[in-house]
């Protein structure tokens, strides 16, 4: 009985690090980033690809409510997954952190710069008793100096960059998905199609729904963020043989 209340003790205190090093909150956190929806990043030489599973729970959801990737500033793109409401929170912070740096240096924020910003902050809330870590990762993708650059934050406050990557549920498939058919030389628009393979490649019948996918590029010629319409990405799917027909839908729902 001793060692099970010593042990509930760890699990409670975000501050304690347990007999073995761990810090067991900060699993957690980990934890509800695997029950959230995929995200995707994918680097390309023409930018950066960022694709996220948003499908409802309910076909009486609008599916526009539900945010999955964000415009942090011009040229930076977020995607999350894990709790929506943190993820907003430290979105807000990195808008903040873009637009506090274009007014002091009168430039854009570097990628690797802002993604150690939002990192220092979430490794704030592994340390401070009295909250709780941030239950999600991120996905930062943009242009630094005509590089694309993507980089993912973890709830204790580290920082990756990555080439492609998959935050979510199903990672470890998506994540293989990735490392088979990735190459260094890939085109936005088949770094798109990538992103969006990974994703059919857990959905049922392998097949996905535009209004149930965002897609987003940072294009390195242009350094925008450009958040692509339902229009475009069922104009993509359709191109890669992924787009669900309609009695595929009817068949999801009633699952």
């Amino acid at each position: 009985m001793q060692g099970q209340a010593q042990q509930q003790a760890y699990d409670r205190g975000i501050t304690i690090f347990s007999p073995d090093g761990r810090l067991y909150q900060v699993e957690y956190a980990r934890e509800a980033v695997k029950r959230g929806t995929a995200s995707i990043g994918v680097r390309t030489s023409d930018g950066v690809v960022l694709a996220a599973d948003k499908r409802s729970r309910s076909p009486l959801m609008e599916p526009t409510s539900v945010e999955k990737i964000h415009k942090a500033d011009d040229h930076v793109g977020i995607a999350s997954a894990g709790h929506v409401a943190d993820a907003r929170q430290l979105i807000d912070f990195a808008r903040r952190q873009s637009q506090v740096n274009r007014l002091r240096y009168g430039e854009p924020i570097g990628i690797e710069t802002l993604t150690k910003e939002v990192t220092d902050h979430i490794q704030q809330y592994t340390q401070v008793g009295g909250a709780r870590p941030f239950g999600v990762a991120l996905l930062i993708g943009g242009v630094e100096n005509g590089s694309p650059r993507l980089y993912e934050t973890d709830p204790s406050g580290t920082p990756y960059e990555w080439k492609a990557v998959a935050i979510g549920a199903d990672r470890g498939d998506h994540q293989e998905h990735l490392e088979e058919n990735y190459s260094d030389d890939l085109t936005l628009e088949e770094g798109i199609a990538l992103a969006l393979e990974a994703i059919a490649a857990t959905a049922e019948n392998g097949t996905i729904a535009p209004d149930g996918i965002d897609v987003a590029t940072v294009s390195a010629e242009s350094e925008r963020f450009v958040e692509l319409s339902n229009e475009d990405i069922e104009e993509h799917l359709v191109a890669n043989d992924l787009l669900a027909t309609e009695d595929e839908d009817d068949e999801s729902d009633e699952e």
